[in-house]
């Protein structure tokens, strides 16, 4: 999942919506300033029924736990089920990217996947989404019209077609399907 401006917003109506026992491991890429520590895990874990933590490098990864991303490091998919960290040089002027979380996850999980990408005022995570698709995974992208800052669903739209254009609440009561 990745989003950047308007972030919390949309998150908070995705996330705590996820039922006690939700069993998929939820990864997230937010647009954070490098120079700053990101509360977005704190926060969410008061708000959530399932565990939220920030990465860690070379962490497994567990059923039913919100993965954030730190800020200034790309958060990777490895092809073990893990979770690695990288500080290679910014994707779209962003690090986190969510096409470099995307991209690594489609390696990982291949059909298995749900890439799902929410408001945001750039281009990440479209290329990402794609690679997700190509790999037979299924692509979510939150209604530009009801977005803060429609440029990222707008821009994973014109790159992945087939995606499924949702409201926030029809977001999370598809993960909850799945």
């Amino acid at each position: 999942m990745g989003a950047s401006a308007g972030a919390l917003e949309a998150l908070s109506t995705i996330l705590p919506a996820l039922p006690e026992g939700f069993r998929l491991p939820v990864m997230v890429v937010v647009h954070v300033p490098p120079d700053k520590r990101s509360v977005l895990a704190e926060l969410f874990q008061a708000k959530c029924r399932i565990p939220v933590r920030e990465v860690e490098d070379k962490e497994p990864i567990a059923a039913g736990t919100i993965y954030f991303a730190p800020p200034d490091y790309h958060l990777l998919v490895e092809t073990d089920k893990g979770l690695s960290l990288s500080s290679d040089e910014p994707v779209l002027f962003s690090r986190p990217s969510i096409d470099v979380l995307f991209e690594s996850a489609a390696d990982a999980y291949g059909a298995a996947l749900v890439a799902v990408i929410l408001t945001g005022a750039n281009q990440d995570g479209a290329k990402g989404m794609l690679a997700v698709v190509d790999a037979g995974g299924r692509a979510i992208v939150q209604d530009p019209d009801g977005a803060f800052a429609p440029a990222m669903p707008q821009a994973a739209i014109e790159m992945c077609p087939a995606a499924r254009r949702m409201s926030l609440s029809a977001i999370a009561a598809y993960l909850q399907e799945v």
